[in-house]
C-alpha cells in the first residue's frame, strides 16, 4: 500500500495528494535508470522541480497508479528502437541513416561514432544530429545487413 494517491485532473495533468494531505498538481514521472532499469528507481517530481515522491520498483504500486505513472513516462520519454540499418551514405561520419524503427522507416545524420554509445552487453544507444536517441537493445539479434553496416561504425 502507498502513501500517496496519483489522479489526473481536468486537463490530463498528474496530480499526487502526499501521506500529509497536501495536494501536488502537474506531477512528472522521471526514471533514475531509463534503459539499463526502466521499471526501477522512479521519482515523482513537483512542479518546482523537487522529489515528491521515491519508487524503488514499478510493480511495487497499485495497477491503478502503476498505469498513470506509465502513462506519464510514455508521454515524457520517446525512444525508438531500430530494428534494421536499411542503409548509410557512407562510413565516414557525418553519415546519413535509413533505418526501420518500431515506429517506421526514418533518416537521420550521424554526427561521429561517438555518438554511438555502448550501454550493456549488446545494448547500443544512437544519437541523431538533432539531439534526437535512438535504441539498439540488442546487436546480436539484428539481421546480417544491419550488424555488418554498424560494425564499421563500432
Amino acid at each position: 500500500m502507498s502513501d500517496f494517491e496519483l489522479s489526473r485532473n481536468s486537463f490530463g495533468r498528474l496530480v499526487l495528494k502526499a501521506a500529509d494531505g497536501r495536494v501536488h498538481e502537474g506531477v512528472v514521472a522521471v526514471r533514475a535508470f531509463p534503459i539499463a532499469a526502466p521499471d526501477e528507481g522512479i521519482s515523482l517530481v513537483g512542479s518546482e522541480g523537487h522529489e515528491l515522491v521515491w519508487i524503488a520498483r514499478l510493480d511495487d504500486l497499485p495497477d491503478d497508479m502503476r498505469r498513470l505513472v506509465g502513462e506519464e513516462l510514455a508521454q515524457r520519454e520517446f525512444v525508438p528502437v531500430i530494428e534494421r540499418l536499411v542503409a548509410v551514405s557512407t562510413f565516414a561520419t557525418p553519415s546519413y541513416w535509413r533505418v526501420t524503427t518500431d515506429h517506421g522507416e526514418t533518416e537521420f545524420i550521424l554526427r561521429g561514432e561517438e555518438d554511438i554509445r555502448r550501454i550493456g552487453h549488446g545494448k547500443l544507444l544512437i544519437g541523431d544530429s538533432h539531439g534526437m536517441q535512438y535504441l539498439v537493445p540488442d546487436l546480436y539479434a539484428l539481421d546480417g545487413h544491419s550488424r555488418k553496416l554498424l560494425d564499421r561504425f563500432l
